[in-house]
Parts: C-alpha cells; structure tokens; sequence
C-alpha cells in the first residue's frame, strides 16, 4: 500500500523512487509502466490519436485494387467496454468489407489500414490535423498491400507503423 500522492511529488514518477508508504516505511517503488492497452496489429509504438471512425463506417478505398469503399466491421486490437463502439484512427488495422468494387472482392472480409480520417487529431508537436476523406487500403495480415499504388496523401502516423504502405504512397502528410 504505497501512498502515491507522496512519491516523489509525482503519482506517475518514470524511474524507481524511495518512497514512504501508508506506515512510514521506506520501500523501493518500481518506474511507472503504462498498460499496454488494446490497440495491436502494427509494428512500433502508436501514439494515442482520436478515434474517428467507429464500426459501421464506410471510408473510401485509397489503392488500386478495384474496391471503391470498406465498410468497417470491428477494429482489431480493441478490448471494448459495454455498450462502447470499438473506433479506429489514423494507423489502425481494421477488419472490413467491400460494398462497392469488383465481384470478387465483396462478400469477403478483408484487414485494412486507415490512412486518412477527417476527425482531427493531434500530433506530438501541437499541430491538429484532418483530412479531406475517410481512406484505407486493403492489406494482407502481414501489413503488405494488396494493390501496387496509393490514391491522395497516407497520414504520416500510419507511414511510421506500416513500411510497406510509405513505399507505395504517393505523399506523406
């Protein structure tokens, strides 16, 4: 039962500290580690953004590979909470389907990446940014594109997590 208000003037001190507990006893606190949250599916760590894109969404199909939009249908890595809407953002896999494209694309579920979202969201340096549409590309389970080419601007957020979208997108925004 270690007081946090009390360690080292910080709840959330990032290295080991000597601090006293509820009964005056001096103990080695371990560092502050964060819970490694519900968000999976990508290489390297996400930076937290908001979530613009909740399941039922449709958002446009930014590569070649013959579909014209995803309809989201669950985003992968999300634990939920009741009655919450799992919502993707800029660099989350998500499990969707095609509603419009080619035959022998729709009826299928296929993982996605989003690349673009029109929520703003906030980047490290203060700057919020939004898009003009709500994009993805179709992947494969790996995070390598099935398409060869990438319509309009890729988030750098998501151009960070999944390499082999930077190589095939255009411009990085």
């Amino acid at each position: 039962a270690l007081c946090w208000a009390t360690c080292a003037g910080s709840r959330l001190a990032r290295r080991a500290t000597w601090c006293k507990s509820w009964n005056e006893d001096w103990v080695v606190r371990a560092p502050y580690s964060p819970r490694k949250g519900g968000r999976g599916g990508s290489s390297g760590a996400k930076f937290r953004i908001s979530l613009g894109l909740p399941v039922g969404a449709v958002i446009n199909c930014a590569d070649n590979t013959g579909a014209k939009n995803l309809y989201i249908i669950s985003v992968k890595g999300i634990k939920g909470r009741l009655n919450r809407l799992p919502a993707a953002g800029v660099g989350d896999m998500v499990m969707a389907t095609v509603k419009k494209g080619k035959p022998e694309l729709r009826k299928k579920v296929h993982p996605a990446v989003v690349i673009r979202q029109r929520k703003s969201y906030r980047r490290k340096d203060g700057v919020f940014l939004y898009f003009e549409d709500n994009a993805g590309v179709i992947v494969n389970n790996k995070g390598e594109m099935k398409g060869s080419a990438i319509t309009g601007p890729v988030a750098k957020e998501c151009a960070d997590l999944w390499p082999r979208i930077a190589s095939n997108a255009g411009s990085i925004a």
